[in-house]
Formats: C-alpha cells, sequence, structure tokens
C-alpha cells in the first residue's frame, strides 16, 4: 500500500504519460526500421538500367515488381502469320478498284491486313468506319475521309519501318504497326494540336506558360514546345553558359533564356513518355557536353528527326482531308504525332514487342519478303 499522502498528490496533480509513450514508441518503431533496412537490406527488388559510368547516378532504376508488370496493350498484339506466295495468284491490285497502295499483294494477305487494320483501328465499327455502309464493289469509293487518311498512314508506317530502322529497331527488331498508335482506338491518344498563346491576361513569352496544358505535361513551362521542336525544326538548346557573352538576342541562332525554358519542356515530356528520366540520355556530370552522352542519345535523335518529317510529309497536309471536328480546337490544324503517340510511357512502344514480325506488308515500301513460319 502507497501512503495516503502520495494518492493523494497523484490525484490531484494528474500526469499525461500516454502522449509521451507513444512519441517513444513511434520514435523507436522508426529507428527500427531503418535499423533492418541497413542491416538486411531494401525489401522491395528493384533493378536499375546504368546508363552511364557507376558512381555518377547515371542509372534508371525501377521496382521488379513495376518491370514484370506488361503494358496491357500488348494483349492486343496480333499473331497472324502470312500466307507465303507461291507464285502465279491474282493479285489485290487486279481484283479490286483503286487500290493505290498494297495493290501487289495477293488477295490473301490483303484482306489478311485488312481485316487487321479493321481490329487495330476500328474494332467496333469495322470495314465501315473507312468504306461506308455500303455493298462491296462499292469499297474501291474515296467517298469517306477515313479512307484517304488511312491510306496515306499505311504508307507512314511503311516509311517508318523501311527508312527509320536506327530509331525503331535500335536494340532488335520491333517494327511499327497501325496498332502502335491506335491500340483499337480510332483516333490515336497523345496526339496534340497547337495552342498559341495559352493566357490571355499577359503577352509576350509570358503568355505561353504558366497554364497547365497536355503540351507542358500539366507543368507551367512552356506549351509551345513540341510546335517549335517537331514541327518548325527550331533549333534544341540552352543559352549560353558562359557569363557576360556578347550576343544579339534578336539571332536567330542565339539561344536565348526563353529557348532553353522552351528546351526544359520538351525534355520533360521526352522523360514523361518514355517513363525514364534525363539521365537516359545524358551524362549528370556533363549535361551539355555531346561527347559525353549515352548510346540512348543518338536514338533520341533519330526519333526527333522521325517525328519532325512525319509530322510535315503526312500528318499535317492531311488536314484538308479532315472533317471540321477532327481538327485542332485553337488553329484548326490537323493532328499531329509526338513522342508519347507511341511509346505511351514506356521505354519501347509495347515494351519492345516485336509487331512487325507477321506483317511485311508494311515494313517496306516496295514488295514485302515473306518468310516461312519458323517452328
Amino acid at each position: 500500500m502507497l501512503p495516503k499522502w502520495f494518492n493523494e498528490w497523484n490525484r490531484d496533480n494528474p500526469t499525461n504519460i500516454y502522449t509521451p509513450g507513444i512519441l517513444v514508441g513511434v520514435v523507436g518503431g522508426a529507428v527500427l526500421v531503418a535499423a533492418l533496412l541497413v542491416a538486411w537490406g531494401q525489401p522491395f527488388a528493384t533493378n536499375s538500367l546504368q546508363t552511364g559510368p557507376r558512381g555518377t547516378g547515371m542509372s534508371v532504376p525501377e521496382f521488379k515488381a513495376d518491370l514484370a508488370t506488361p503494358d496491357p496493350a500488348i494483349e492486343g498484339v496480333m499473331e497472324n502469320p502470312p500466307y507465303i506466295p507461291e507464285g502465279g495468284e491474282d493479285l489485290a491490285g487486279d481484283i479490286y478498284q483503286n487500290v493505290q497502295v498494297l495493290g501487289d499483294l495477293t488477295d490473301d494477305n490483303f484482306n489478311r491486313l485488312m481485316l487487321a487494320m479493321t481490329e487495330w483501328v476500328a474494332p467496333d465499327e469495322g470495314c465501315a468506319y473507312c468504306h461506308g455502309d455500303v455493298d462491296i464493289s462499292e469499297y474501291g469509293n474515296d467517298d469517306l475521309y477515313t479512307k484517304v487518311v488511312s491510306r496515306r498512314m499505311i504508307q507512314m508506317t511503311q516509311n517508318i519501318n523501311e527508312n527509320w530502322d536506327g530509331h525503331v529497331n535500335a536494340n532488335k527488331e520491333v517494327g511499327v504497326t497501325c496498332y502502335t498508335c491506335h491500340r483499337g482506338q480510332n483516333v490515336p491518344s497523345e496526339i496534340w494540336f497547337r495552342l498559341g498563346p495559352v493566357t490571355s491576361s499577359t503577352a509576350g513569352w509570358s503568355a505561353n506558360q504558366n497554364r497547365v496544358t497536355v503540351q507542358s505535361q500539366f507543368t507551367s513551362l512552356p506549351s509551345d514546345a513540341l510546335e517549335s521542336y517537331l514541327l518548325d525544326y527550331q533549333r534544341i538548346g540552352v543559352h549560353n553558359l558562359e557569363s557576360r557573352v556578347s550576343e544579339d538576342v534578336t539571332d536567330p541562332d542565339v539561344p536565348t533564356w526563353q529557348n532553353t525554358e522552351r528546351t526544359f519542356s520538351l525534355m520533360n515530356y521526352f522523360s514523361n513518355s518514355l517513363g525514364v528520366n534525363c539521365v537516359f540520355c545524358h551524362n549528370s556530370r556533363a549535361f551539355y557536353d555531346p561527347a559525353q552522352v549515352t548510346p540512348q542519345w543518338s536514338t533520341a535523335s533519330l526519333g526527333i528527326a522521325m517525328v519532325q518529317e512525319l509530322n510535315n510529309d503526312y500528318l499535317v497536309p492531311l488536314k484538308d482531308e479532315y472533317p471540321p471536328e477532327r481538327l485542332g480546337p485553337v488553329f484548326a490544324d490537323a493532328p499531329k504525332a509526338a513522342c508519347k503517340t507511341c511509346h505511351k510511357g514506356y521505354q519501347q512502344p509495347l515494351q519492345g514487342t516485336n509487331v512487325i514480325a507477321d506483317w511485311p506488308e508494311l515494313a517496306t515500301t516496295g514488295a514485302p519478303e515473306y518468310q516461312p513460319a519458323t517452328q
């Protein structure tokens, strides 16, 4: 038994013993977890893609659990081996009317590709998406803009596979098909349009930024980077790194701070498009030294040139073919492509799945080379 005076003193002077106890428990638990991480290591396994010299932070770490999760769109990649021509078969250009592209395919391979394109681009609408709800004898008509655009997109796909091998197949044969961008949708995701000034209360350079847009990847960075660099062929660069340099900022060959901000916007777009960070292409200790970049930098540079060609030679010229609702909301311009249109957040579209293997018709503008299926 405790003395009476002690019990009375405790009753008259209550003490909060729970808050300090909880605080000590939380701090002690954190110390214990930290000690376990140091002793046993990080429990969630990671894998790093080394992009430069060790010790320089030039690696792209990812959780193995994330790496093991496939792009759900891969399930839509069709495996459909071609019919190996035996010689003497009737060709699509001789059978059907107005076959301006793919006319040198056999009837079987022509229809095999047409059915695949339907699944890639218009699985719900079917053949009517391009040909209309007409009798098959009228499929040669060019009444719908979708057919005219599709014809040009076939030529674009062949051009990518034939002339941009250094970018598309940098590591292995991958190729592209309509599905690479469309993924079962009439209009691919991640297309873009010109925006112009994005703020109405400011003028000049400030009107190009400080508004979250798709083009700026929802940041306050400039929203005209895709237009400037992937359409207008402007020089990608930053301001002079030396101080007090005498330069004429009106000279188009002199990069200003505005060019630098626009370049940062483009680089941020690249990172989001491929799901990587800056050191995927750049050396963190020498960002501006072209002699110390990673091999991926060259692949990305080819990609920039490829997208510039696709936009200017294939996509923009189709403007007059589209109905008004398919054009841009500000300048009524044609939809355009950029890195994310194909990559959609992955280092390689569809995580490097070989999509062209069964479709030699889309691999070249010339006669396709058919190979017997390997066991």
